[in-house]
């Protein structure tokens, strides 16, 4: 307890600025960067969007198909 503080080594008010400025910073970052993720993951998800789309189209035309193919069959017998 002998040691002396050396009152130029940082002020209470500096220590507080940098305080805030690290609390905004820990704010903004993962703000930033969750954005440029939800564009970056935009055109990708239009993409898959686009061929569900598709996917769901031809699925449906098999199914009403295969229910046009069984139902004259059936009148068939």
């Amino acid at each position: 307890m002998s040691e002396k503080i050396n009152p130029e080594a940082i002020s209470r008010r500096r220590a507080f600025s940098l305080l805030g400025l690290g609390a905004a910073l820990s704010l903004a970052v993962p703000t930033l960067l969750t954005v440029s993720d939800a564009e970056a993951e935009t055109v990708g998800m239009e993409r898959r969007h686009e061929r569900r789309e598709h996917r769901r189209e031809r699925r449906h035309e098999r199914r009403e198909r295969r229910h046009e193919r069984r139902h004259e069959q059936h009148e068939g017998h």
